[in-house]
């Protein structure tokens, strides 16, 4: 489903070079999606995009080839992944605002234990590992946060030598935050050198 969204934008961006560029794409993914085959059955939810990352990582390389620099390659992964997460429709763009206003109501309050204990196991050596911070004091009042202690994208793009593009895709953070109607606020990161990679949240 997400390849699309590649496409269209590799398409837009190289209309003389696209062709080779999904291809080289494609290759390099068939590798390095043996390192994430795990997060398909992993117990660790969070791992289950790294199959999408893995993808990311296979495009990057390719445009690494194509000799564009760190700005240009940035670009280009912004565009794509601000494709991939907006709203397609009315009904969707809806349903991204619904979550943030489930917080801490009693059916949401279950949801997030569960979560909790999901995501504070590793599913795999070199998947995620979580903590979800629901004490409003340490949330801004809004009752909901996560901290990521162990980022499995980071462990991918290091074991790829590509460590310096991983906060890239940090910055699709701010993106997904904004369509559901929150500001996040974020003190540091593992991409950029943090012990851990802090999620809090305002209403906007």
């Amino acid at each position: 489903m997400y390849k699309k969204h590649f496409k269209r934008v590799l398409t837009k961006r190289f209309p003389e070079l696209y062709g080779s560029i999904l291809l080289n794409t494609d290759k390099r993914y068939l590798r390095i999606s043996k390192d994430t085959d795990f997060s398909k059955s992993s117990s660790n939810p969070l791992d289950k995009r790294l199959d999408l990352m893995a993808y990311f990582l296979a495009t990057i390389q390719s445009l690494q080839e194509q000799e564009l620099d760190f700005q240009r390659i940035e670009n280009v992964c912004i565009e794509i992944a601000t494709e991939y997460v907006r709203p397609k429709n009315g009904l969707q763009k809806l349903f991204k605002k619904i979550p943030p206003k489930l917080i801490n109501t009693k059916l949401s309050s279950l949801f997030l234990k569960m979560l909790d204990k999901k995501i504070s196991k590793r599913g795999h050596d070199d998947g995620f590992l979580a903590k979800l911070i629901t004490d409003k004091h340490d949330t801004y009042g809004f009752g909901y946060g996560i901290d990521i202690l162990e980022c499995g994208v980071c462990k991918l793009f290091y074991k790829h030598n590509a460590g310096k593009f991983t906060p890239i895709l940090c910055k699709v953070d701010k993106i997904t935050s904004s369509l559901a109607g929150l500001e996040l606020v974020r003190k540091g990161t593992i991409a950029n050198g943090a012990d851990k990679c802090d999620f809090r949240f305002k209403k906007k």
